[in-house]
């Protein structure tokens, strides 16, 4: 532990009381804090629905649109109807703002305030019907988030469990495990440029599982990880949230499992688990929304495509 998480210790405050005394410097987190919005267990149970089948933007704007319009079906920007759908936006139509990748915010119309062009063009499956549950199946997903884990310290290993163990992750204490290769690039000839880094934690994962539900284990024991509830190596990478109580902290993860999985087309356990503190329960635990938000579309970032290193300014 070092010096300034110490300290907050002693002085009577968690990491996680911390994170909380600066909601108002996070705008989700600010904004349901002081509505109470989705606090309630069936207003929650109708965002993640929204969120999970809207899985054609990042869970975060899905959120977002959803604050803004809950009965939005598909969404696009103006130029993008006009040009993929010969359709123009209808008058005083609303304009819905999400974030834009590599700039500030996009202004996105929802197809029920557009009109069809001459040409009718027939709007295709994904914007009739874009609520249809998606059937997939893990295929890349789970080797990526592997591999893209590597650069945040962590080692992945998968062993022979009994049937009522799915996975844990647990912190790397002592020099037990060497440095891990993380490969950041190919040189002139194709071959790979890799980078050392020390191993900070270890996630187990039980093998006799299938490959979805190894997926789904390896989502849940980050989610524990990058919402802050094991503590971080870097502010700058995922907050410290340590000190939560159990409840916020499985509730968080299965949120986020369920999310991912369900945008993904496979089943989670996390379902389960959800419905059942949902019956028995009328409000939903003081989470971080922000957190669960961006915590989703990072593990879902890891499983598409490779990520850089990470960097002390990040």
């Amino acid at each position: 532990m070092d010096e300034i998480s110490e300290q907050i210790w002693l002085d009577g405050f968690s990491p996680a009381q911390q994170w909380d005394e600066g909601a108002t410097k996070r705008a989700l987190d600010e904004l349901f804090s002081g509505t109470r919005q989705y606090r309630s267990s069936q207003a929650f149970s109708n965002l993640l629905k929204f969120v999970s089948r809207f899985r054609f933007y990042s869970p975060y704007n899905s959120m977002l649109l959803h604050v803004q319009m809950p009965g939005a079906q598909y969404v696009a920007p103006a130029y993008r109807w006009l040009r993929n759908y010969d359709r123009t936006i209808k008058p005083n139509a609303r304009p819905l703002v999400i974030l834009q990748p590599m700039g500030p915010v996009m202004f996105v119309f929802d197809v029920s305030d557009t009109l069809p062009g001459e040409k009718n063009i027939p709007l295709p499956p994904e914007v009739e019907h874009p609520f249809e549950t998606a059937k997939g199946r893990v295929t890349t997903e789970l080797d990526r988030t592997i591999e893209n884990a590597k650069r945040d310290g962590i080692c992945v290993k998968k062993s022979k469990e009994g049937s009522q163990s799915a996975g844990s992750i647990r912190p790397v204490t002592e020099n037990s495990l060497p440095s891990q290769e993380f490969i950041i690039g190919r040189d002139q000839n194709g071959e790979p440029i890799v980078v050392y880094i020390p191993v900070r934690y270890c996630i187990i994962i039980n093998e006799n599982l299938s490959p979805e539900a190894q997926y789904a284990t390896l989502v849940h024991e980050l989610a524990h990880l990058y919402c802050g509830h094991l503590g971080t190596p870097n502010q700058k990478w995922w907050p410290d949230r340590r000190g939560l109580n159990n409840q916020v902290r499985e509730f968080e993860t299965e949120s986020i499992s369920f999310l991912i999985c369900k945008r993904l087309g496979i089943e989670s356990p996390s379902y389960q688990y959800l419905a059942l503190y949902m019956k028995l329960n009328k409000e939903v635990p003081r989470i971080s929304f922000e957190c669960l938000m961006k915590v989703s579309g990072l593990i879902e970032q890891m499983g598409r495509q490779h990520l850089k290193p990470r960097k002390d300014k990040e």
